[in-house]
């Protein structure tokens, strides 16, 4: 029989404000094989740590219930606790006696007090017949593998590569940056955009220890955490990168015009052509919609006129294998689309615009020098109008959640404006005002009292066009009073929402998202930057949207935590996984198919499921699929199960 100890947390007044801890822990040191029963008001402080450690080491326990919160707090501390005075961690275990406990019975303190020592008695029937295990050690690989190539994305990959790493980044645009490129300057100083972002893209480019895999995808995922095999689709420039010199002699004598998506349709570009003017790199990419040649043959003069031969029509797709250690997802972000926002007469005025659009009027290189011009006419708008929250916390028929930046760039916007426009008059619709980072609320302020903006507290409820104007119908909430603006000119800050293709993005890596597409992470406060799968970092706004600095600070914490992984020359993986009892599995195969990680297979030979210990994540999912029983978890097996709630039914 082993000697047992019990220590339960108050965790301040969270459990003991509910709990009776003290009558608690004199019942635990009352049964049998409780060799020590204490309490502490912070179990999981330093303090609370050295009081678990001393008992160990005086009484000589051999199995530890530590009674607080849920085990994804401290379940990780309190195991470590326990293995620096010699006992195998998995000997330890939590019982949960605040979320599950006190947090639900805050009225009614006797019940919680009896319902906490049948959660930690039931405890201590599963550490009775815990197994002392070992991590499972495996080989890694110490390249990562970067997917997107914004600001997040090349950040991360900068910090590996000069940490050491060697990094292969995957774009599936011709050239880096992002969004961040269309920007044109950022808040709260207004530096410019673009040449930082053109440095670092520069740096990553030039890198040695990064490989650049622009206008590429990535395909498919196969294996685990430190040992990830990739295969990567690099798409047909129909440019041979290697010969290209990039001088622009293709560009300048194609005949084919278009609407520049990066210029949000207020520009064009031609059928060859960069990403952006600053792109990089800068080497040219043709589009096979737009070019002559794929349409009717009839046109070769970007290949005619190449002085290095590098146009290539017959350049195919290339699939790539790579292997990596581990994978940052950094997809950033899209706007909402506004063909679905009938009610603010997109794609039927062109005099309203989306918040990029406006950006690129600004930018010094966009499609109108810097100028703020109306795109029906061209002319200088005297009335501007920008409408905020635009599909943003609207739980009802849009998105519920802040989209975070909205109310700075578009204070930026409005004085850009009057800044450019003298006597024009800025309105601005907005719900209330969220400027909740360093220095943001003093820009806004500033740019309030300087520029002499209008702001109207109400949502807008119709734009449509009239008489040459945009009429713009809402309601100002604090005098209670509709509001009529005849703008020549509405910008809208429309909702952040994930990028397309994340959600097939996040099947291929057994990632999760949430309800709105964005990648989830394992836990909102102890592993922000984690996925729910081991190995699978985030970085930007593939996770939620968020600024430029809060998204530099992520991707770095999250290439730290990368070098944390792979600093080692083997990586432990938690042994609290599955197993197949081999007597009694019947080899049906309901678990290969059900298990989510994909770490179930059958073994023909025998004619049994095996478990890849490196994949499974015990989850579970095969257990409670099994017919036949034959599916087990270390330490929570069934008899384990069965012994805890006897414990409640007794």
């Amino acid at each position: 029989m082993r000697k047992l100890g019990v220590f339960i947390c108050h965790c301040g007044v969270n459990i003991a404000g509910t709990v009776d801890v003290k009558s608690v822990a004199e019942e635990m040191g009352r049964v049998e094989d409780v060799a020590h029963s204490t309490d502490y008001i912070y179990m999981c402080s330093e303090p609370g740590q050295q009081i678990i450690r001393e008992a160990i080491r005086e009484k000589g326990l051999e199995g530890v219930v530590v009674a607080c919160c849920s085990p994804s707090m401290h379940e990780n501390t309190f195991r470590k606790a326990v293995k620096s005075q010699g006992m195998n961690p998995y000997l330890c275990e939590i019982a949960n006696i605040r979320e599950q406990c006190s947090w639900v019975h805050q009225k009614d303190r006797e019940e919680a007090t009896r319902k906490a020592a049948e959660i930690i008695l039931a405890t201590l029937e599963k550490v009775r017949k815990n197994e002392s295990l070992e991590p499972i050690a495996m080989a890694i690989d110490r390249r990562v593998l970067v997917i997107g190539g914004g600001i997040a994305g090349m950040t991360a990959a900068l910090d590996l590569a000069e940490g050491g790493y060697g990094v292969v980044l995957i774009e599936r645009e011709p050239g880096l940056g992002g969004h961040m490129a269309q920007l044109s300057r950022t808040f709260p100083d207004l530096d410019p955009a673009l040449p930082g972002l053109v440095a670092k893209a520069s740096a990553v480019e030039r890198h040695p220890k990064i490989n650049l895999l622009c206008y590429s995808e990535l395909e498919d995922v196969k294996g685990y955490v430190g040992n990830f095999d990739l295969t990567v689709r690099k798409k047909a420039t129909l440019v041979d990168w290697e010969k290209c010199n990039g001088c622009g002699d293709c560009i300048r004598d194609c005949p084919v015009e278009y609407a520049s998506p990066f210029e949000r349709g207020l520009g064009m570009r031609k059928a060859i052509d960069l990403f952006y003017p600053d792109s990089v790199p800068s080497k040219p990419v043709i589009d096979r919609e737009h070019c002559q040649y794929f349409l009717d043959k009839g046109c070769r003069r970007c290949e005619e006129i190449c002085p290095k031969k590098a146009i290539n029509f017959a350049q195919k797709d290339e699939r790539i294998e790579l292997k990596a250690g581990a994978i940052v997802v950094a997809t950033g972000y899209e706007l909402y689309p506004m063909e679905r926002l009938g009610e603010y007469g997109y794609g039927q005025i062109p005099d309203v615009i989306d918040g990029l659009a406006f950006e690129r009027m600004l930018s010094p290189n966009g499609p109108t020098r810097g100028k703020i011009l109306r795109p029906s006419d061209g002319k200088v708008p005297k009335e501007m109008v920008f409408i905020q929250c635009v599909a943003s916390r609207d739980p009802d028929r849009y998105m519920p959640y802040c989209s975070r930046v909205c109310c700075m760039y578009t204070a930026k916007h409005a004085s850009f404006y009057k800044e450019q426009v003298p006597d024009g008059q800025p309105y601005i619709f907005y719900m209330d005002i969220r400027s909740d980072c360093k220095g943001y609320e003093e820009f806004l302020q500033k740019t309030i009292e300087e520029r002499g903006l209008l702001y109207l507290r109400g949502r807008v409820s119709r734009v449509f066009q009239d008489d040459g104007k945009v009429r713009v119908l809402g309601v100002d909430t604090l005098t209670g009073r509709m509001v009529e603006v005849a703008a020549d000119m509405v910008v809208l800050a429309t909702a952040i929402v994930p990028s397309p293709g994340v959600k097939d993005l996040a099947a291929k890596l057994r990632a999760t998202v949430d309800r709105h597409g964005f990648l989830t992470e394992a836990h909102i406060k102890l592993y922000p930057v984690e996925s729910s799968t081991k190995g699978i970092y985030l970085a930007g706004c593939g996770q939620s949207p968020k600024d430029i600095s809060d998204t530099v600070s992520q991707a770095s914490a999250t290439a730290s935590k990368i070098q944390a992984l792979l600093s080692t020359d083997k990586l432990l993986q938690d042994p609290l996984i599955a197993f197949v009892d081999e007597g009694i599995c019947s080899g049906c195969g309901i678990c290969v198919e059900i298990c989510p990680y994909e770490a179930r297979e059958m073994d023909r030979r025998r004619g049994i499921s095996v478990v890849h210990e490196a994949l499974c994540q015990g989850c579970g999912a095969c257990i409670a699929a099994c017919p036949n029983f034959a599916c087990e978890l270390r330490n929570s097996s069934a008899s384990q199960t069965l012994r805890m709630v006897d414990t409640f039914v007794a």
